[in-house]
């Protein structure tokens, strides 16, 4: 066989393109598609009914270029290599630019890898295989399950809600549960509680907190505030007598390395980032960031998973790090191993660094913000899982008085363990853990007060995006690579809000789970949609044919969908009330949604057709020409930004202005993102001065 002159490695993106160029050598090429290059067509069902579903695929808008010259350095090449995402949808997109230069999928064309690095790539060089078509059939199953879906009962939304709804297969179950929750809340009755607290001397200059537990008949729950002054008399001023000190270790193991799921969870408890944000952040740091002379860099693995497996190099390789820099004590006997959850699939590793040795506090000069707040939380979530256990003593002590028990836990930490490096977020607070002085069983202390707290049972919290995602996890809703698409969907469709951390549901949202739940119970039924996803990953196995499967869903679905067309009621919302007075009939306009985002209308349409833009001012910034507010705009194609005085004044920008003047000409700088995250740029094209870091006042 000649010697290969010119290999064309194809990836996604442009920066993936880039580290892995760096790794390979003159005899190869590496270029980007810019992700799918094909889909379903948007004006049409794209899919043949009546034709095994044959989906109809056209190219993109705005790939026809990239397709072009994709199609010229192929021609110029002696291989071509395929090295897109290890998934699904990676598979796919192999898959059509197969199709597209007339590759045999059969062939060895195929190239994947778990992380970015010099290793990994040339390991995958040596291992090509054939497209996996179980892959790219269960990805096409679901797009085109989502596609009929979507395009079946969205004009039934139309017809019943209001125009311009759409309905999505795992998005309408996630609002679902949404709305389910914030039900909950508002049934939920209140039951009144008592809490009794004893402040006890421990010496001069030391208290310490006692809790009511019960009386010498056993535990006690205190329900009215009678019950508890009868405690509290009871007591009187006895002493309170330490009746019983039980000692036990504790040991705690860390926690896995990161899942999709986790990770985004933590992010959101630990940083405040969106589902959105930490996989566009994740996959910045995935795909490679520049740093400093070694060039752009792969900092993670691969960022959709479900996986807790770490390879065994890695394995090594931390805990040779681990005994380096914190002791061998810190090092387990035996290496920490973690079992997945039930349904994982388990197709790649966990989510951690690439090179244990790339700290993060060595890289921060050259990640943003966010880049190094969330490399930060992988990499000591990857260390801490190697690391010994953390062993606690745990103290609890009865005490005594007059027949009425208190009780109180403390701790203190034998070996710190993983807890050196890292913690796991928490959704709800732990038990309260007291600082307890030394006390011998028999020792006797005064109460300094007696302190009864009236409670009330609280009501479940609303869903986080954190809690959220953790509950589509265990109900089996969805995959790692559809969360955060999944959430920031119903968000961007109205149909849930964010108030602070919290997901409440719109009034659009929940017109859209009823007349769901009445016409598509199965849509909206979490089993239903749980036993589709299983359905999917049978094809993925090879089990099942995609067509099947679909057709098994099809034929129902399509009954439902011509009842419903009929049978459904039609649901109105009221609008939302403004203070802001119609100026030509005096009525107080109501708040409308059009294609370009919130608006406010006349509510005598159609007598009266008035209407204005909502004005939105950018804070503490003003407009570099006339010193005017600047507002957010909305134009055919994209939000904007422009001078109040308009037309007077005519100053417009695409990026948003922050406050920062230019530290070299003064003037004004706008916000910016790029593929290292956020930054800040001088609007003047003669000067065009970068910050990299945006400051916290213009984020």
């Amino acid at each position: 066989m000649a010697e290969t002159k010119h290999t064309l490695v194809i990836v996604e993106s442009p920066a993936k393109a880039k580290t892995i160029g760096k790794f390979l050598g003159s005899k190869y090429k590496v270029v980007a598609s810019n992700g799918h290059v094909r889909d379903l067509p948007k004006s049409q069902l794209g899919v043949d009914i009546d034709h095994a579903f044959e989906p109809k695929y056209i190219t993109l808008r705005g790939r026809g270029e990239v397709l072009e010259r994709i199609k010229k350095e192929a021609k110029e090449s002696d291989r071509i290599l395929l090295a897109t995402d290890p998934d699904r949808e990676g598979e796919a997109i192999s898959w059509h630019l197969a199709q597209i230069l007339k590759l045999d999928t059969g062939s060895k064309c195929r190239i994947e890898f778990n992380e970015i690095t010099a290793a990994a790539i040339k390991n995958a060089l040596k291992k090509p295989r054939a497209i996996n078509m179980d892959l790219v059939d269960a990805q096409q199953a679901r797009r085109v399950l989502d596609r009929i879906v979507g395009y079946k009962i969205s004009p039934i939304l139309w017809a019943k809600i209001r125009k311009g709804l759409s309905a999505g297969r795992v998005q309408s179950v996630a609002t679902r549960i949404v709305c389910d929750r914030e039900d909950e809340i508002n049934a939920f009755v209140p039951e009144e509680y008592w809490m009794l607290t004893a402040k006890l001397r421990a010496n001069a200059r030391k208290t310490f907190d006692v809790r009511f537990f019960g009386t010498d008949g056993g535990k006690v729950d205190l329900k009215t505030e009678a019950q508890t002054q009868e405690i509290i008399r009871r007591v009187g001023d006895a002493a309170f007598t330490a009746v019983e000190v039980k000692k036990s270790d504790k040991r705690k193991h860390a926690a896995p390395p990161f899942t999709t799921s986790s990770m985004q969870q933590d992010a959101s408890r630990k940083l405040s980032f969106t589902t959105k944000r930490t996989m566009m952040v994740a996959q910045q740091l995935y795909e490679g960031v520049e740093i400093g002379k070694k060039g752009a860099t792969g900092l993670i693995t691969y960022i959709r998973t479900d996986s807790v497996r770490v390879a065994d190099e890695a394995q090594k390789a931390a805990r040779a790090y681990i005994g380096e820099v914190y002791g061998e004590a810190f090092v387990p006997g035996t290496p920490n191993v973690y079992r997945g959850r039930r349904n994982a699939q388990d197709a790649h590793e966990a989510i951690r660094p690439t090179d244990v040795n790339n700290d993060p506090k060595t890289l921060k000069q050259y990640l943003s913000s966010d880049q190094y707040k969330l490399y930060k939380l992988v990499y000591e979530r990857f260390l801490a899982s190697q690391m010994s256990d953390e062993l606690l003593e745990q103290t609890t002590v009865t005490f005594d008085a007059n027949g009425v028990q208190f009780k109180a836990t403390g701790s203190h930490t034998q070996f710190a363990g993983f807890s050196a490096v890292y913690t796991e977020g928490k959704d709800t607070e732990d038990e309260e853990i007291v600082q307890l002085p030394p006390i011998a069983e028999g020792e006797q202390f005064r109460s300094e007060a007696l302190d009864p707290q009236q409670k009330f049972t609280q009501a479940p919290s609303r869903y986080t995006e954190a809690t959220l995602v953790r509950t589509l996890e265990e109900k089996g809703i969805g995959r790692p690579s559809t969360y955060a698409p999944t959430i920031s969907t119903i968000v961007e469709r109205g149909y849930i809000m964010r108030e602070k951390k919290s997901l409440v549901p719109t009034d659009l949202g929940y017109a859209v789970t009823g007349l769901m739940k009445q016409s598509f119970p199965d849509i909206v039924n979490i089993a239903f949609t749980a036993n589709m996803e299983e359905e999917l990953d049978s094809v993925e196995d090879g089990t099942e044919r995609w067509q099947s499967v679909v057709g098994e869903f099809y034929d129902p679905f399509i009954k439902t969908v011509e009842e419903a067309s009929v049978n459904a009621e039609k649901i109105r919302i009221p609008d939302e009330v403004s203070d802001v007075p119609c100026d030509k009939c005096g009525a107080m306009m109501v708040i409308k949604t059009g294609r370009f985002g919130k608006f406010l209308a006349c509510p005598n349409f159609p007598t009266c057709r008035n209407t204005k833009s909502i004005i939105e001012k950018v804070e503490d910034v003003a407009c570099p020409k006339c010193g005017a507010a600047i507002i957010k705009k909305h134009g055919k194609k994209r939000m904007f930004f422009g001078c109040e005085r308009y037309p007077e004044c005519d100053f417009m920008s695409w990026d948003m202005p922050v406050k920062t003047r230019c530290p070299k000409c003064g003037g004004v700088m706008v916000q910016k993102r790029g593929s290292n995250g956020t930054y800040i740029m001088c609007m003047d094209p003669e000067c065009k001065t970068i910050l990299r870091k945006s400051r916290k006042a213009d984020e």
